[in-house]
């Protein structure tokens, strides 16, 4: 099938939608070429679709030439492989509007986009006036992704947004307790709802999927192994998925605990080179006994990969143990990003 622009717009979204990491230099600049590397993972992982930029992306720290140069790169890149959601969440509907346009243009298969995110909005119509700005400039669908990041949005406000703007179609829910509203918004959604989609990297697939999710929206740093998962699901295989959920639960525990990050299992699987961010020095950091943990979980997941780069490079970047050193990888406040200090 080849995806791009509107010939997925007649067709459900589903399964593993994974989220790309955005690798930077020791600049700080975004490298481009990792970030292809990364899309190119992803696609070879299996995965079932593509959202960039978005939380876990580091989103916040990108800036909007940025991300618009970023959807360029990720739907060439991705080239029909897989389908394309790409994030337009904005501090407003104009900011909003300004990158979904862009995003329709260069051929996304659809959007998705947090409540306004700096300030945040209880009145309705004014989260109605957000979507619709981002609706007027798009004719794909739209997700709305429900985040405590963002503006929560509660089960009534979602159904109302998803019945008065027309290309709404598909939620990302993200508020706790995430099971009892991917199951309220499926009892209410109607024809016009899609899928709902879960996230916080998988965690709770096991609970969501015999709800009735369509798909979740992960980290990138196991897409093979959370597509397996997935497929378990999917065939009515909960044995095999209970016993690949067992050997991903530990690398859930140390995201969970802030002291692991996608980056830094990216970095151990050869897909990118070091574990720059942008955010140093703002959370927590990662020291001896997190390298050894993430080494420990990837001993038991590697057999399990679909894709190699070669050899796992085990333990902390260069200068990282031992050395007076510590790494840190991942935000605060369920940025995923990457860090270096020192």
């Amino acid at each position: 099938m080849v995806f791009g622009g509107d010939s997925m717009s007649s067709a459900a979204f589903r399964g593993i939608f994974t989220i790309p990491a955005t690798p930077f230099t020791e600049d700080f600049e975004i490298d481009w070429e990792g970030e292809r590397r990364v899309l190119d993972f992803c696609v070879d992982c299996g995965a079932h679709g593509i959202v960039w930029p978005v939380n876990a992306s580091g989103f916040p720290v990108l800036t909007d030439e940025e991300r618009l140069k970023g959807f360029e790169v990720v739907t060439e890149q991705v080239a029909g492989r897989a389908p394309v959601i790409l994030g337009v969440q904005g501090t407003s509907g104009k900011h909003a509007s300004k990158l979904a346009k862009r995003a329709n243009e260069v051929g996304a298969d659809g959007v998705i986009a947090m409540a306004p995110y700096v300030q945040e909005i209880e009145d309705e119509d004014t989260l109605i006036d957000y979507y619709q700005a981002i609706d007027r400039e798009v004719d794909i669908p739209i997700f709305i992704q429900n985040h405590a990041r963002g503006s929560v949005l509660t089960v009534d406000t979602m159904i109302r947004i998803l019945n008065e703007v027309e290309h709404v179609e598909y939620v990302k829910e993200e508020t706790f307790p995430v099971t009892h509203v991917i199951t309220k918004l499926i009892e209410r959604g109607g024809e016009k709802l899609k899928g709902v989609f879960g996230g916080a990297g998988g965690r709770y697939l096991l609970q969501e999927h015999p709800r009735g999710c369509a798909g979740q929206m992960p980290g990138c740093h196991i897409t093979d192994v959370l597509v397996k998962f997935w497929n378990a699901l999917d065939s009515g295989d909960r044995v095999e998925a209970k016993r690949l959920y067992g050997l991903i639960a530990p690398l859930f525990a140390l995201e969970t605990l802030k002291g692991s990050s996608y980056p830094e299992v990216l970095r151990r699987r050869g897909v990118i080179d070091n574990v720059y961010s942008r955010l140093t020095k703002t959370f927590p950091l990662m020291d001896e006994h997190d390298h050894l943990a993430i080494d420990d979980a990837l001993r038991d997941l590697e057999p399990e990969f679909t894709w190699s780069g070669g050899p796992l490079k085990f333990g902390g970047p260069e200068g990282a143990s031992g050395s007076g050193k510590q790494v840190s990888s991942q935000g605060s406040g369920g940025v995923d990003t990457f860090d270096r200090v020192g």
